[in-house]
């Protein structure tokens, strides 16, 4: 049987693991919103780029930005999928 220190250790490193997934995802997800401008041209975000702009203008910005956003979402999933993956291995442990 497991001890009692061994369970709160694994209980809040899933906490852990589970909210800074979350937060990295959410802040992935809002850094997609935010503006993006190349050369005093405004660009859009890496979401949505704005109308009526010249594509070389932009490109290097909006690539620059969407792998940042790629990045950041891709971070707080692998957190959420290791939060995961450690309740799923405490509860093989226990039983």
């Amino acid at each position: 049987m497991p001890s009692r220190t061994g369970v709160d250790v694994v209980t809040v490193l899933n906490r852990v693991l589970g909210v800074a997934g979350v937060v990295i995802l959410l802040g992935g997800i809002a850094l997609g919103f935010r503006s993006v401008s190349s050369s005093g041209a405004y660009c859009g975000s890496a979401f949505r780029t704005a109308a009526g702009i010249t594509p070389m203008t932009c490109d290097s910005a909006l690539s620059s930005a969407g792998t940042l956003v790629t990045v950041v979402i891709a971070v707080g999933a692998a957190l959420l999928i290791a939060a995961i993956a450690v309740k799923k291995f405490a509860g093989r442990v226990d039983a």
